[in-house]
């Protein structure tokens, strides 16, 4: 194999930057020439790409978001599209591709896999919701972004003896919000994998606010109810003043933790391994510390198993 691409697809997550470094180099030191992809399938339809030097990549490591940039793109999902894809490949001379993203995106290389091009997928995704892999790349820096936010909103809510309610991202996964809220010492936390009790949570407020507490911490997966409202009804039967915090895009940006980019970097070199070892249609993963790949097929139809146990940790401490 001579020449490799990489792009990045969906939303962006902290240490995608040192995914590319990380396939750039290893091509590079491997003999190859290796494209770079911008705004994802968007990018390949339109011929958006250029060749990456060693030079291409420094100075990215730490820093977050990709800088291939990245969008979603309609008209990949088209069969027409696809084939404008694999013609433009096929103009630039690229035998194998490595796709950055989350599922949508290992959809679409997978698309690809079946038409014949080499591709393998690295999980790029805060929200932690590829079951295949114990961890996906930008998740454990969402959640440290999630927890310099408590903290901040802690020393405010404190000084006022209020609640917060924070909203974060994870509308079908709530792994960000069950780790925040452990790590951040919540009071409550509220999960789209768990149905929830408001008067359960109100209880817990006034009960916590009679043995002396000055504040509390109630975390939001978004998508389950208005924030808003929560905080209105919790205010109404507590009466302790509510306060509502929606993070919004800040848990996509900041620089990646040094887990993320060990991981980042791990994933990215072994991506190229396994397109210089003919592979096709695999993702690259990991479990127990171990990187692990598989079919992109079987790993998209793995079902995501809450974690009960760090769950029930979360409730126990927070008595």
């Amino acid at each position: 194999m001579r020449t490799i691409g990489v792009l990045t697809s969906g939303g962006d997550a902290p240490g995608m930057n040192a995914a590319i470094r990380a396939v750039v180099r290893a091509g590079i030191y491997n003999g190859m020439k290796v494209m770079g992809i911008e705004r994802g399938y968007n990018g390949l339809i339109n011929g958006h790409i250029k060749e990456m030097e060693l030079s291409s990549v420094a100075d990215i490591i730490h820093r977050g978001g990709t800088v291939l940039k990245t969008a979603r793109c309609e008209e990949f999902k088209t069969e027409e599209g696809r084939k404008k894809a694999i013609n433009v490949l096929k103009v630039f001379g690229i035998e194998g591709l490595v796709v950055i993203g989350g599922d949508g995106s290992f959809a679409g290389a997978q698309k690809l896999s079946e038409a014949g091009i080499k591709t393998i997928g690295i999980p790029g995704t805060i929200d932690n919701d590829l079951a295949y892999t114990d961890y996906t790349i930008g998740f454990y820096t969402a959640v440290n972004t999630v927890l310099d936010a408590i903290g901040k909103i802690r020393d405010t809510s404190a000084s006022h003896d209020r609640a917060n309610i924070v909203e974060v991202m994870g509308r079908h996964c709530g792994d960000i919000a069950l780790y925040a809220g452990l790590a951040g010492g919540a009071e409550s936390v509220i999960l789209p994998e768990e149905e929830y009790n408001i008067d359960e949570i109100c209880k817990k407020l006034i009960q916590g606010k009679n043995r002396g507490k000055l504040h509390s911490i109630i975390m939001l997966a978004e998508g389950l109810g208005n924030a808003f409202e929560i905080g209105k009804k919790i205010e109404e039967v507590t009466n302790i003043e509510t306060k509502v915090t929606v993070l919004g895009h800040i848990q996509r940006g900041g620089n990646p933790t040094a887990f993320d980019r060990i991981l980042a970097s791990r994933m990215g070199a072994r991506a190229v391994e396994l397109l210089m070892d003919g592979a096709s249609g695999r993702v690259v993963g990991i479990r127990a510390n171990q990187l692990i790949d598989m079919d992109i097929h079987e790993a998209l139809l793995i079902e995501k198993k809450f974690d009960k146990e760090i769950s029930e940790l979360t409730k126990m401490l927070s008595i």
